[in-house]
């Protein structure tokens, strides 16, 4: 006999906990500058820009730590871990933790800069 319990958690992926938090399309140029907040409502960090990997994943470039959204390193956050809260970014699988354990985000010619009027899905959250 099968565990259902097993077999839903086996497929509990970043994918398909987005796609039960009903994305929405959101234009690029939108998410940008927008901070991304922690459960505790505390900053993380801001979205400089958005990239498509080879594989067509998506990823928000976010600046973070520093001070005054200066110093800070870029990180790359998988669109599936995060949602958008109102004008904010709700980081929702990815710990503060995570961000800082994050490595550097380092640009190359194989990812892909989305302009502003690209369009992407982004889940969506509330508290």
């Amino acid at each position: 006999m099968m565990d259902h319990a097993k077999e839903i958690k086996q497929e509990d992926t970043p994918e398909t906990r987005m796609a039960r938090r009903f994305p929405q399309k959101i234009r690029v140029g939108d998410l940008v500058r927008y901070p991304v907040i922690d459960d505790t409502y505390g900053g993380l960090g801001s979205v400089l820009y958005v990239v498509r990997t080879p594989e067509t994943k998506i990823k928000l470039i976010v600046l973070h730590g520093g001070w005054f959204g200066l110093f800070g390193r870029k990180v790359a956050v998988p669109i599936e871990v995060v949602a958008i809260l109102g004008q904010q970014i709700a980081s929702l699988d990815m710990q503060p933790d995570d961000y800082k354990k994050a490595p550097t985000y380092v640009e190359t010619p194989n990812d892909t800069k989305l302009g502003n009027d690209d369009t992407i899905l982004i889940a969506l959250t509330k508290r």
